[in-house]
């Protein structure tokens, strides 16, 4: 065991000193690390010696729809920016889900299963490596032959092909003609500052940590096969005929919602122009992830809609889906809407992109610039599915979150933004009642230890509702109870600054904890601390209360322990009703027992505690009554 100095544990000692703000909240020794290396910060910037690498990937793809082969060669410039000499290449491959041997978090029936990568060929730096894929799960690891340097950059040159599952979820076939083609091309996996290579196997719950990366590339499809993807489509003119490349273009630039092509015009062969393979290019910088659709049936709409003020950019609003995906008539109109509404109101960022797409598949699912959602048989909630992948462009696809380490940074966000456009579009009792139902209900009252495990446990670690529960509705609460006590204003202010520092780059928790801290000006740990990393839960309980002529008291405790707002509703002998709200701040002094007096010459009836949203796990002792 090598020995650390003197000097440097003197220095580490220092540094702590320097930096309570950091020693509040229980911090990892790797993370500790890296606000010792200066690559993050305790004021919730990146540090100044932050680094990331960077992918730049030019690929020809093509599908087989009637073999189902999808086979790609692909040429990767890859940066490590890093100080470290990396002596392997760590290579990610989603659909090796598919493969019998590897690990999953669920079972799958037969039709899951298929026989995953194949490798035709690698180089790197132009030399010939002989690997085999066959034994590779989602993760594989390359040693190279000479080691990639510091600041230095490696060229990975691969041919590869895969089979489409027949049993569709995330990817693959949709029906016999329509396939959803995502995690498609084998890919450099992520590291970083804090973590070094990112290992873990994809076990289809958990989600994605990938790189920004750039991507020009095409799609070989045959004739009569519309293709739908991320980024930019370059040559409509050279894969779509004149008519229907001119009605294309005109739907980005007008509100009006366009079929661009119709159930018998895609019949008739009238779309695509008529050689045996068409290629589609596309292209899309700076971006986590790329990933396409093709159909020879499905529907074609679009529109655009302005999601900038100042600028008037427009992004470009696509669906495809089947004639019997009735739920997907509105979906360019709601697509519009969901984009002006998150630009303007929550989070208040203009949409990043230039084109979101809505892909009738079977995953409810999101990606950049795309969703691949169900055919629900009703339109609110079809929409409110839609709301919700759509808000995930933020949280993780701007926000460059490790949806595998910390799912609560993305999946927490995107309920959260769920939640607000839901009260915008059908007003709040409605989007109260299905949150509670949705997504606290089955948490509050589910009384296994698992629910009650702290949000920051790594997301891999928790299993069964208790994964769901802490990354979606546990976080958005914990997100909705922070802006109820800062107030709007503070609050947005804050999210922006997390938001404008971050988006990019790859943050984690701390991040976000000590952008808020210094964003809103206040030491917030102890609300992190009750919230992030403790096994607390939902339980307000009154324990105590009096009312005489001018002295009316109550005693509140908190039996579950988390920080959550409530209201205080008061009904008095003479009738009269009064309601008090109370933010989370009441509990950073004591965070069990709460006395609160109200002045006055009226008596009291009885005294009810509402959480509205904030669900209690048992809400009988939640009202007293003066006998």
């Amino acid at each position: 065991m090598k020995k650390k100095s003197p000097l440097l544990l003197l220095f580490v000692i220092a540094f702590w000193a320097q930096n309570g703000i950091a020693q509040e909240l229980y911090t990892p020794r790797n993370i500790k690390e890296s606000y010792l290396k200066e690559s993050r910060s305790t004021t919730g910037k990146p540090g100044k010696k932050y680094w990331q690498n960077k992918g730049n990937y030019t690929m020809e793809i093509s599908v087989n729809p009637d073999t189902k082969i999808v086979s790609g060669t692909e040429s990767i410039v890859y940066e490590n920016n890093s100080n470290d000499t990396l002596k392997t290449i760590v290579i990610r491959f989603v659909n090796n889900l598919h493969k019998p041997m590897s690990p999953r978090g669920g079972e799958v029936s037969e039709d899951f299963l298929s026989a995953g990568l194949t490798l035709t060929s690698v180089k790197i730096n132009d030399e010939i490596y002989n690997e085999n894929a066959k034994n590779w799960g989602t993760v594989g690891s390359v040693k190279l032959k000479k080691p990639l340097l510091p600041h230095t950059k490696a060229t990975l040159n691969i041919n590869w092909n895969y089979p489409l599952s027949k049993e569709s979820g995330r990817e693959g076939q949709i029906d016999d003609s329509t396939f959803f083609v995502a995690y498609s091309y084998p890919r450099v996996s992520v590291y970083d500052d804090y973590n070094g290579w990112d290992r873990l196997p994809h076990t289809d719950r958990q989600e994605f940590y990938n790189d920004f990366n750039d991507y020009t590339f095409s799609i070989k499809a045959p004739k009569n096969y519309v293709v739908y993807a991320t980024g930019d489509l370059l040559n409509p003119e050279e894969v779509l005929q004149a008519e229907y490349a001119a009605r294309l273009k005109k739907s980005y630039t007008t509100d009006e919602v366009m079929h661009i092509a119709n159930e018998q015009e895609m019949k008739d062969g009238k779309v695509t122009l008529q050689n045996d393979m068409n290629t589609w290019k596309f292209k899309a910088n700076s971006i986590s992830d790329v990933c396409f659709g093709l159909s020879n049936h499905y529907l074609w709409d679009a529109g655009s809609v302005i999601v900038d003020n100042k600028t008037n950019r427009r992004v470009s609003t696509q669906a495809a889906y089947d004639v019997k995906g009735t739920d997907f008539i509105n979906s360019v109109k709601n697509n519009n809407y969901a984009l002006a509404w998150f630009s303007n109101n929550w989070p208040g960022v203009p949409y990043p992109f230039s084109k979101m797409t809505a892909f009738q598949g079977f995953a409810d699912m999101e990606y950049p610039m795309m969703v691949n959602d169900s055919q629900m048989g009703d339109p609110v909630f079809a929409q409110l599915v839609q709301d919700h992948e759509i808000a995930h462009t933020y949280f993780p696809f701007y926000m460059g979150i490790n949806e595998s380490r910390y799912a609560f940074m993305d999946e927490g966000w995107a309920t959260t933004l769920e939640y607000l456009i839901g009260i915008a579009e059908h007003g709040k009792e409605a989007a109260d009642k299905f949150y509670k139902n949705f997504r606290v209900n089955r948490y509050i009252n589910d009384k296994s230890a698992e629910e009650d495990q702290p949000i920051i446990s790594m997301s891999s670690q928790v299993s069964g509702v208790g994964y769901g529960n802490n990354s979606y509705g546990k976080a958005s609460l914990s997100y909705l109870a922070l802006k109820d006590m800062l107030g709007d204003d503070l609050f947005k202010k804050a999210l922006h600054n997390y938001m404008q520092d971050w988006n990019g780059k790859h943050p984690i928790p701390w991040d976000y904890f000590y952008s808020m801290n210094s964003s809103a000006g206040k030491n917030l740990n102890w609300f992190f601390n009750n919230w992030f990393f403790s096994n607390n839960y939902i339980d307000l309980a009154i324990v105590n209360s009096s009312s005489k002529a001018s002295n009316n008291s109550i005693s509140i405790k908190n039996e579950g322990g988390f920080a959550i707002p409530f209201d205080i509703n008061i009904v008095y002998v003479d009738g009269t009703k009064e309601t008090v709200h109370k933010t989370p701040a009441v509990w950073e002094a004591n965070q069990k027992m709460v006395k609160f007096t109200f002045k006055g010459n009226k008596k009291v009836k009885s005294v009810t505690l509402d959480g509205g949203i904030f669900m209690d796990a048992t809400p009988i002792n939640n009202t007293w009554i003066n006998k």
